[in-house]
């Protein structure tokens, strides 16, 4: 019988080190993405979509940041009411950032009830940045079937609306999955919001506005992630 080769002490330690650079560029790549914001020479209008959803945040330290606006999260449906709305809404202009509110549209429900959620929420103030309707949710699990003609119909509806409560035209925050499902981006005649972490996105197929440019960015300003967003200059 041959005599088995011993491993050698130098393919050992080789295979350590690879190892422990393996891990070390894993908690680097973790820690950047989780940190990252776009160079503000590129992007020099940067600031923070907020809501329950994201904890206390401090909109002082979101100006200390480089932050210049807050977009809050408002209303959702016919009957959904972010629980710290209110009290993100004073908080944001105290800090003296401007301010938005945003609705989340449910395709299950007419525009009117959710518009009316809307107003309810958010006041007639000129001095509040243009309205956002978040397109998420697709209607696949209404109780009722809901074509997408009527999804459309009832958005534009519910974006009529909105935009004569707060006399400015609204922007459209599209997510990826309700652009695949029904192609909107390029119909509707209005500003988008799109979102991908650290890389620009382009699921929409033509300019957007704004960006949200880390889903999950951990900073001073919460003891949660925070969504930052950018302004297209």
């Amino acid at each position: 019988m041959g005599r088995k080769r011993k491993n050698s002490p130098w393919r050992l330690r080789i295979a350590a080190l690879a190892v422990l650079a393996a891990i070390i560029g894993g908690i680097w790549l973790w820690w950047d993405v989780n940190h990252w914001t776009p160079p503000e020479d590129l992007y020099p209008d940067q600031g923070v979509l907020a809501g329950a959803r994201d904890g206390a945040v401090n909109f002082r330290t979101i100006r200390a940041l480089g932050g210049s606006f807050a977009y809050l999260d408002a209303s959702d449906g016919a009957d959904g009411q972010d629980a710290r709305f209110t009290r993100n809404f004073a908080a944001a202009r105290e800090a003296k950032l401007q301010v938005g509110a945003v609705h989340a549209f449910d395709p299950c429900v007419m525009a009117d009830g959710q518009s009316a959620n809307f107003v309810t929420m958010v006041p007639r103030d000129p001095a509040l940045l243009p309205p956002v309707i978040e397109l998420t949710r697709l209607a696949d699990h209404c109780e009722k079937r809901v074509s997408d003609a009527a999804v459309e119909s009832e958005l534009m509806t519910l974006i009529n609306q909105i935009e004569n409560h707060a006399g400015k035209a609204a922007i459209l925050k599209i997510d990826p999955a309700f652009e695949d499902r029904y192609g909107l981006a390029r119909q509707l005649e209005r500003n988008l919001w799109l979102t991908r972490t650290r890389l620009q996105p382009d699921y929409a197929g033509r300019p957007w506005l704004l960006w949200t440019a880390n889903e999950a960015l951990r900073s001073e300003a919460s003891e949660d992630p925070i969504r930052w967003v950018v302004v297209q200059p």
